[in-house]
C-alpha cells in the first residue's frame, strides 16, 4: 500500500526544523494561501515570568492570658525584709549625767536654801525652801529633760517605769545617777558649814535641821519641844503628795497633750507638795533629797531613812498603775525626753545590723 505524503513532511532527527505558523503556507483547495502573521510573541524557553506567589494569611497573635493577682486568702511566698529599730536619742551614758547633774542641782539649791536660812534666819521657812526646790526642778528640766527625760528622783523613775513610759532596764542606772547627784551636792553644802568656824564642831547638828524625819524629830515636833507627826501620820501624807506630784508629771508630759508648759506644771506642783509636807516632815517627796541629807546629818536620820524610800516609791507605783488604767498613751515616749528609735527597713537596716 502506497502512503500520501501530500501534507507537511515529519520533522525528525535533532536537527529537523519546526514549521512557523506565521511562515508556513496553509494548503487549500485553491493553492497556497500567506498566513496571517501573528500578533503575539512567543517568549524564550525558560524566561517565562513566574506568577506572583499568593500573600500569606495575616497571623492573629494568640491571646495573652492575665497574670494572676494575689489575694489575701492565697499564700504568697514574700521575700524577707530587714527591719531594725536603730537608737536615735543620748545613749545612756549622757543620759545618767544629765539625771546626775539635774538632782545635783535640785539638792543643793533646796538643802541650801533650808540649810542657810536656819543658820541665819533671813528669807527662811517653808516657803522660801519649797520655792528653791519647785525653781531648780523646773530649771533642770528645761535644761537637760530632753536628754534623760528630766527624773531627777527615783520615785518618779518607778512612777514612770509601771507606766510604760520609762525603759525598765534604765530603773536602776538612774537611781545610782540620782544618788550620786544628790550626795555630791550635800557634801558641798556640809563643806561649806564646815569652813565656818563657828559651825565647824556643829555640822552634822546643823545639817540634820534638814534632813526627813517623823516623831520627836517632825519639824512641829521641834517646835513645840515634843511629839510631833507619827510614823503613820509622815507615812500617808508621803504617799498621797508623792502620788499626786508623780500624777501631774505623767499626765502634763504626755505626748496626746498640747500643753507646752510641762516644766512650770511639775515645778509648782512640786512646790505645793513640799509646802504641805514640810511642817510634818521636812518635805521629801524624792528619796534621793532624804538619802544625801541622811549622809550627813546625825545617826537618827539613817534610822528613819527607809520610811522616805517606802513612801515615796509606794505613792510613785500607785500614779504609775493609775496612768496605766486610765491615761496610758499607745506609744511609749520618755517624759520631757525625745523618741529614742527610729525604724529602718531594708537595705538601711541591714547597714545598721
Amino acid at each position: 500500500m502506497s502512503q500520501d505524503n501530500t501534507g507537511t513532511p515529519e520533522a525528525t532527527g535533532p536537527d529537523a526544523v519546526i514549521p512557523d505558523a506565521s511562515t508556513t503556507p496553509a494548503v487549500g483547495a485553491g493553492g497556497t494561501v500567506p498566513a496571517e502573521p501573528s500578533t503575539s510573541t512567543a517568549a524564550p524557553v525558560g524566561l517565562e515570568k513566574p506568577a506572583p506567589a499568593a500573600a500569606p494569611p495575616p497571623v492573629r497573635p494568640a491571646p495573652v492570658e492575665p497574670a494572676p493577682v494575689a489575694t489575701l486568702d492565697d499564700d504568697v511566698a514574700l521575700a524577707p525584709v530587714a527591719v531594725a529599730a536603730v537608737p536615735v536619742g543620748p545613749g545612756l551614758g549622757p543620759r545618767l549625767a544629765a539625771e546626775a547633774f539635774g538632782t545635783l542641782f535640785l539638792v543643793i539649791a533646796g538643802l541650801g536654801t533650808a540649810l542657810y536660812a536656819n543658820i541665819t534666819g533671813l528669807g527662811g521657812g517653808p516657803l522660801a525652801t519649797a520655792l528653791a526646790f519647785g525653781l531648780a526642778l523646773l530649771a533642770g528640766a528645761v535644761a537637760v529633760g530632753y536628754v534623760s527625760g528630766g527624773h531627777f528622783n527615783p520615785a518618779v523613775t518607778l512612777g514612770a517605769a509601771i507606766a510604760g513610759r520609762t525603759s525598765w532596764k534604765d530603773v536602776l542606772p538612774y537611781w545610782l545617777a540620782q544618788l550620786v547627784g544628790g550626795v555630791a551636792a550635800a557634801a558641798v553644802l556640809y563643806v561649806t558649814l564646815s569652813s565656818f568656824p563657828t559651825l565647824a564642831e556643829q555640822a552634822r547638828e546643823f545639817f540634820s535641821s534638814v534632813a526627813n524625819g517623823f516623831g520627836t524629830h517632825s519639824p512641829i515636833g521641834a517646835q513645840v519641844q515634843g511629839e510631833g507627826f507619827s510614823l503613820l501620820g509622815a507615812l500617808l501624807i508621803e504617799v498621797v503628795m508623792t502620788a499626786i506630784f508623780v500624777g501631774v508629771i505623767l499626765g502634763s508630759t504626755d505626748r496626746r497633750s498640747t500643753n507646752s508648759l510641762a516644766p512650770v506644771a511639775i515645778g509648782f506642783a512640786f512646790v505645793v507638795g513640799l509646802l504641805v509636807t514640810i511642817p510634818m516632815t521636812n518635805g521629801s517627796l524624792n528619796p534621793a533629797r532624804s538619802t544625801a541629807a541622811a549622809v550627813f546629818s546625825e545617826s537618827w536620820a539613817f534610822g528613819q531613812l527607809w520610811l522616805f524610800w517606802v513612801a515615796p516609791l509606794v505613792g510613785a507605783a500607785l500614779a504609775g498603775l493609775l496612768y496605766r488604767a486610765f491615761g496610758a498613751e499607745p506609744v511609749q515616749d520618755d517624759l520631757l525626753g525625745e523618741d529614742d528609735v527610729v525604724v529602718l527597713t531594708g537595705d538601711e537596716a541591714e547597714r545598721a545590723l
